[in-house]
């Protein structure tokens, strides 16, 4: 039956005879019909010695030829040509953007008629490469958000695109929905920073062409996040927004993106205001990207995002219109004259007609009338006096209809207040009262008309009258920054702040803003204990529900300097290393000195390195560390201060190791004897030169005034863990007649250190000097007291194979009955660290 329509529709405009005046058979010829028309494509700019086939096949008796164009003009085939005809197939040889980038037509041509293929565009792809220069080193604090941008290189086509943490292939994962990748603009959103979130970040942009894919990455942004001794939650705060309107084509996809700021991370959920939120969208209605497939006019209307979490919600709306667009169906039978000749006809077809013929032709979309039942303009529409008001006219009609807007009897015209828009929004600008009134849309095509009526309701604007004034203050001190305000009396005034560009929350109860109670247009904001992070631009909005004034004012917070940054290490030597970095952020006080800070590999714990010099200046950028162990792996950290305290240290610089040095101890001990006939044993002890818990490599060389010996074979030696460095704790006591009993807690070792396997107690009567050791495996121990009121010295510590660790000393008395336990130091103590040296023979390689 379509088939049939078809013919019939066209049997008055298909032409008898060629315009070669040949005569088409009828029952015998038959014209040309498309088996294969030519498709859109995308080429790599710059690909050298390729090649590019628009397809184009039809059927015809007699058979068809093949002519091309390119944006209308006829493309010349010949001997001299970079053009190539394969059969109906145009080949475009070694391509290039300015001389062949266009629309391309084909046309199969038979003494039965004429037919036009479908547009083809040939477009060439690119993607630049960033630039050269390093990216700014970003802060952030522990708990707020923030953002990288990726500033992408100039391209064609759209990107997509992925960071990369530190090195490839390690990408950036949504954690949680912490973490969010624009695909509009690039850039990386952080919901809320974390301390393990420093690192460097590359933004990889990728485009994807029909016979190749490209890959690029920017420079490292390097993220250094600042711990908080208690990171502050934060309501949800909505920082990607997806446009307030949105237009699409029927069929196609569309995607919808909504990103937000929070502590704890909020979540996000989607829905249609106006409606049902389709089914089609899956899982992307609880995600940060809304996807629309397959648009149809059932979509139209008003998608909501809100983010979402214990702290809060935000939301935020845009509309989505969907726009028709032509068929461009591949039908069964061809049209014979292209769409554009059909429209001289066009006004004289009945409605009925004109729509199934469109259909055909390829040339519509579905038809209506205008309707604004569906979308009405404003009913009341408030606009504040001296500003600009906005009144949309977004009937459903296809085709688009034509648009303009009258108020009372009066049709409005483009002047140097009013603009009426191709799209049918008015404009009104630098309103008075005088405005008032209504004002109607009226929308037509060829199918009908239909208008829309709206009134404007002019209010006095609102001025702010007392603006924030600039503040200069240091960390922890607090401000108030003020801001007043005059409105229309017959609306509702209130006042929002934002921290460059941020919008603050100011109802959370532990925070640092605070609004301050007081008339209405009073909006006063009261910043308490401030700090580092919160020093920028505040402004102050005061809003009514058709207009806003907004001022600003600079709060600047002196504190203690940042990070400094770019910490290396250079010019290692067996004692002594130089350290390089870069200046941190002073924050408004001038940087007075810097301290280098160190740990090695044996201790966990950062303490302060020697340097030289030994003073280092708040402008000096490099500084030696000296009196290293050789052979030793050490981290530095670099901490920058100022008159109001030190700064967070920088990050820690990549381990290096001292190079190896000969032992500074003298071998003692020496002695011999007991050797054969013509043999001399000389033994001899190196003590105190090994790093604990390490590997050396022995060897031992003799030498004269002649020179160096033939080296011993080599063997190995691995030094003990070091015993514990702390002593018993916790220790008590109880009497019982003659006799005291001691008890203590057991002293766990470090993974570093070696185990504990007994405890050591040393000790003696008051007027003694004999010294008794007692080796315990347990944690108490019985002792006599002396008869009279004297006291009994005690030390006890840990033991192992590391030797002995730590002591807790103390003198245990009589006294009044009772016993008094006082820790302190004595001259004989120091004897019993005879027991705590280990020996190796060694000489260093």
């Amino acid at each position: 039956m379509r088939s049939l329509l078809f013919v019939l529709a066209l049997s008055s405009l298909a032409p008898r005879y060629a315009a070669s005046g040949e005569v088409c058979v009828s029952g015998h010829d038959s014209g040309p019909v498309f088996e294969e028309q030519p498709s859109s494509l995308i080429y790599p700019e710059g690909l050298p010695e390729g090649k590019v086939t628009l397809n184009c096949q039809a059927r015809a008796s007699p058979a068809a030829s093949y002519r091309w164009r390119v944006n209308g003009s006829e493309v010349l085939i010949g001997e001299h040509s970079h053009y190539t005809l394969v059969a109906g197939n145009l080949v475009i040889n070694n391509p290039q953007h300015g001389r062949d980038s266009g629309s391309y037509q084909c046309l199969a041509v038979n003494r039965c008629g004429t037919i036009v293929s479908r547009a083809a565009n040939l477009k060439f792809g690119y993607l630049r490469d960033f630039p050269l220069e390093g990216r700014s080193p970003q802060t952030a604090y522990e708990g707020t958000g923030t953002f990288l941008a990726c500033q992408a290189p100039a391209h064609y086509p759209a990107l997509s695109y992925r960071w990369i943490l530190n090195e490839f292939p390690s990408f950036v994962q949504p954690d949680g929905g912490r973490w969010f990748v624009s695909q509009v603009t690039g850039n990386l959103y952080l919901a809320n920073a974390r301390t393990n979130d420093t690192g460097n970040y590359f933004c990889l942009t990728t485009i994807n062409m029909d016979i190749s894919t490209k890959s690029t990455f920017s420079k490292a942004v390097q993220l250094t996040v600042q711990p908080e001794a208690t990171p502050r939650k934060s309501a949800p705060n909505i920082r990607v927004r997806f446009p307030s309107e949105t237009y699409a084509l029927a069929g196609h996809t569309t995607q919808l993106e909504c990103f937000a700021y929070g502590n704890p991370t909020p979540k996000l959920r989607w829905r249609k205001v106006d409606g049902i939120l389709p089914s089609k969208v899956g899982a992307s209605a609880d995600g940060p990207i809304l996807t629309l497939p397959d648009l149809s006019f059932d979509d139209e209307g008003v998608y909501e995002c809100e983010a979402y979490s214990s702290e809060g919600r935000d939301t935020h709306q845009g509309r989505v219109s969907v726009q028709g667009t032509a068929l461009l169906k591949e039908i069964l039978l061809p049209s014979l004259i292209p769409c554009d000749s059909c429209s001289p006809l066009l006004p004289f077809l009945p409605p009925s007609f004109l729509l199934c013929f469109l259909f055909w032709m390829g040339c519509a979309t579905p038809v209506q009338a205008p309707d604004f039942r569906l979308n009405p303009v404003r009913k009341l529409v408030p606009a504040a006096r001296g500003g600009q008001v906005k009144m949309e006219c977004k009937p459903r009609a296809a085709p688009k209809p034509t648009l303009f807007w009258s108020r009372g009897t009066e049709l409005l015209t483009n002047s140097s207040r009013v603009t009426v828009m191709p799209d049918g929004v008015l404009w009104i600008y630098n309103i008075s009262r005088a405005d008032e009134g209504k004002y109607t849309c009226f929308a037509e095509n060829y199918l009908g008309k239909a208008n829309s009526t709206g009134h404007l309701s002019v209010r006095d604007a609102t001025k702010i009258t007392l603006a924030p004034s600039n503040a200069d203050i240091n960390q922890g001190e607090n401000v108030t920054l003020q801001c007043h305000a005059s409105h229309d009396p017959t609306m509702d005034l209130t006042f929002t702040w934002s921290l460059n560009g941020v919008l603050l929350d100011l109802e959370e109860p532990n925070g640092h803003y605070h609004r301050i109670e007081g008339k209405e247009n009073i909006g006063d904001l009261a910043i308490v204990n401030t700090q580092l992070s919160q020093a920028g631009i505040y402004t102050c909005s005061a809003q009514t529900v058709v207009d806003s004034a907004v001022a600003s004012g600079r709060l600047v917070v002196r504190g203690p300097p940042g990070p400094p940054g770019g910490l290396v290490v250079k010019s290692v030597n067996e004692t002594a290393v130089e350290l390089r970095w870069s200046r941190g952020y002073d924050n408004h006080s001038p940087i007075g000195k810097y301290v280098i800070m160190g740990r090695s590999e044996h201790s966990h714990d950062w303490k302060k390195m020697r340097t030289d010099p030994a003073n280092i200046e708040g402008n000096a950028e490099s500084a030696r560390v000296i009196d290293l162990r050789p052979w030793m792996d050490y981290e530095f950290q670099v901490i920058a201060s100022n008159i109001l305290g030190s700064g967070e240290p920088s990050m820690p610089s990549q381990p290096v190791r001292t190079k190896q040095a000969a032992p500074t101890v003298a071998p003692s001990g020496l002695g011999g004897g007991g050797g054969d006939r013509n043999e001399l044993i000389i033994t001899w002890t190196v003590s105190n030169v090994s790093l604990p818990n390490t590997l050396y490599h022995v060897t031992v060389l003799a030498y004269n005034s002649a020179g160096t010996g033939q080296p011993s074979p080599r063997t190995t030696v691995i030094t003990k863990k070091p015993p514990p460095n702390r002593p018993p704790g916790n220790v008590s006591w109880k009497t019982d007649g003659a006799w005291v009993t001691l008890r203590w807690d057991h002293v766990k070792s470090m993974d570093n250190e070696s185990t504990v396997q007994g405890y050591k107690v040393l000790y003696k009567h008051e007027g003694q000097s004999a010294l008794k050791v007692l080796d315990k495996g347990k944690t108490s121990v019985n002792l006599p007291l002396p008869k009279d009121n004297g006291y009994v010295v005690l030390e006890i510590r840990s033991w192992g194979e590391g030797g002995d660790g730590a002591a807790h000393e103390v003198i245990v008395s009589r006294d009044s009955g009772g016993l008094m336990i006082t820790r302190r130091k004595t001259v004989w103590t120091w004897i019993f660290s005879i027991y705590r040296c280990f020996i190796v023979l060694i000489f260093f390689l």
